[in-house]
């Protein structure tokens, strides 16, 4: 797919990642969209596949980074022989706005690496954080009102009025944008022959944190092979889940669920807990998954519950009948 062609696409109906599952409201009304669940692992081996099997999960997303291609192909086959899809490789954390080349190339090299490793495992996703996390002051969740370039995403401002006490952040946010969108760039090639996107996901690294912002760095690769890695409960402290589903739509190629807990006197504004504990509406947010055309997989990144337990919350939130 050229670029053209992509732009002309995430402007129309949201794209589908074609997996099955419908849902049905509590009013038995199906959903149009179709999600599948899956949990998180280090490797596919025997006793993993087993568990999240016998869970009811069908699906795994990796982590363990330290895997060759080989053995990536041997869990693939693990995997396999227990129904258990590899639909997804964390490749995670990267160092891509780097400032220092040397090191910023190494990251490079080792995301390639991690692309292909990706590949082995028969997943068709890399999340990826492309930055590490910013220094400098930075704005409290409530102050941001990012003025930016959306073709560059080079921040004019993050706040109203006065900017002076942010000017470091703001320099090492625009110095991180432009390093990492030329690695990424480099990386798409190789994503396109091995066949697998890259996700991008918001976390809590202070960049690119507001919807509207984070839907202009991916859209500023303008390939279906960057997308974004949306986490459905990371930047609740930012935006309500809901605008940030509206704000992705077509852009968006898996989701991660966990909830979060908005408490304004804390450090953090609040507290990740146990999904159905937070500030998270997901009777609503499965309805604007469903507005948003969004089919896929979703992949649970919380604790709180045992495996069947988590099963059972993802076939509610999947249902529509919240969490």
């Amino acid at each position: 797919m050229t670029r053209r062609d992509f732009v002309r696409m995430t402007a129309g109906a949201g794209l589908a990642a074609g997996v099955p599952g419908v849902g049905r409201t509590a009013e038995g009304v199906a959903f149009k969209t179709r999600l599948q669940k899956a949990l998180i692992a280090g490797v596919a081996d025997d006793a993993t596949c087993e568990r999240i099997a016998k869970a009811g999960f069908p699906g795994v997303e990796l982590t363990q980074k330290e895997v060759t291609l080989e053995q990536a192909l041997a869990g693939r086959a693990v995997a396999e022989k227990h129904g258990v899809k590899i639909h997804s490789f964390m490749g995670g954390w990267a160092d891509l706005g780097n400032a220092d080349a040397e090191a910023r190339r190494r990251s490079i090299e080792d995301v390639k690496r991690l692309i292909r490793v990706t590949a082995a495992y028969g997943a068709d996703a890399m999340l990826l954080v492309p930055c590490l996390r910013m220094g400098g002051t930075i704005p409290k969740p409530t102050q941001f009102k990012i003025a930016y370039d959306p073709a560059t995403c080079r921040i004019e401002s993050v706040v109203a009025g006065d900017n002076a006490p942010f000017a470091e952040y703001i320099a090492a946010h625009n110095r991180s944008t432009e390093l990492a969108s030329a690695a990424v760039e480099e990386l798409i090639p190789v994503a396109i022959e091995n066949r697998v996107t890259i996700g991008l996901e918001n976390v809590w690294n202070s960049l690119w944190v507001m919807p509207d912002f984070a839907a202009a760095f991916v859209r500023m690769f303008k390939h279906d092979r960057v997308r974004a890695y949306l986490d459905l409960g990371n930047h609740v402290r930012y935006a309500p889940t809901e605008t940030w589903l509206r704000t992705m739509g077509p852009l968006i190629v898996k989701l991660h669920i966990k909830d979060f807990k908005i408490d304004r006197t804390k450090k953090n504004d609040g507290d990740f807990v146990p999904i159905g504990k937070g500030d998270v509406d997901w009777v609503s947010v499965r309805k604007v998954i469903d507005e948003v055309g969004y089919s896929g997989w979703v992949t649970i990144e919380s604790g709180g519950y045992t495996d069947a337990e988590h099963s059972a919350l993802m076939d509610r939130f999947f249902a529509g009948r919240g969490a």
